[in-house]
């Protein structure tokens, strides 16, 4: 799970806590970048920056660090070398430059995760998209967005449909790419995974995984 920018990584353990997924174990991950200047919170971006028409920092500012801790330290070393788990029971949740962060390190995996939700995070900009066939990368991404003031334009969605063979999008009825403040808008997030987490209730211990 990775928050947004300015966030850390408790307010997330919290949501993962309250979520209840069944046999599932979450991990609320901190960005690895500090805020400047005393502003608190933590970023995955590579730099910072701000912008000149808005005077906020921008969310997109390169996410090579965000990759390697990502997916190199906690999904390759962590997770499926040290844990034994599969790729494809590994999901990615995020927020904001979260949700970018998420988009970037999945990209990057290239073998099938279990999914990927991006609330408010588009793919970043120094990812050029894939051309259409096999080369797109095939873990299933649910996309969320507000009715305005979003990031998840129509030309975001393109982007990701260039580079994922699966794309869902959600748009909700009220404006902004804010957290679900109620459980209509975590219904989608609900479904999506249920439809991809792998639960073993009820099943043998010597049965064959075929997924």
């Amino acid at each position: 799970m990775l928050h947004g920018l300015g966030d850390s990584k408790e307010s997330f353990a919290k949501l993962a806590r309250q979520m209840q997924l069944p046999e599932t174990v979450c991990i609320s991950v901190q960005g690895p970048q500090p805020l400047p200047f005393g502003l608190g919170g933590f970023s995955w971006g590579d730099d910072f920056t701000f912008s000149e028409s808005s005077g906020t920092m921008d969310y997109d500012t390169g996410f090579e660090n965000s990759n390697r801790l990502i997916k190199e330290e906690i999904i390759e070393k962590a997770l499926i070398q040290s844990c034994g788990y599969k790729s494809r029971n590994l999901l990615i949740f995020g927020f904001g430059q979260g949700g970018m962060a998420a988009v970037s390190s999945t990209l990057a995996f290239k073998t099938e995760l279990g999914g990927v939700v991006s609330i408010g995070g588009p793919q970043p900009s120094s990812i050029l998209s894939h051309s259409d066939g096999p080369s797109k990368n095939t873990t299933p991404i649910l996309v969320i967005g507000g009715s305005s003031e979003t990031l998840i334009h129509q030309s975001a969605l393109t982007h990701l449909k260039k580079s994922f063979n699966h794309v869902e999008y959600v748009k909700w009825s009220r404006p902004g790419d804010n957290m679900p403040r109620s459980m209509e808008e975590m219904t989608p997030i609900m479904k999506f995974f249920a439809r991809r987490l792998h639960s073993r209730s009820g099943i043998p211990d010597d049965a064959t995984d075929l997924g």
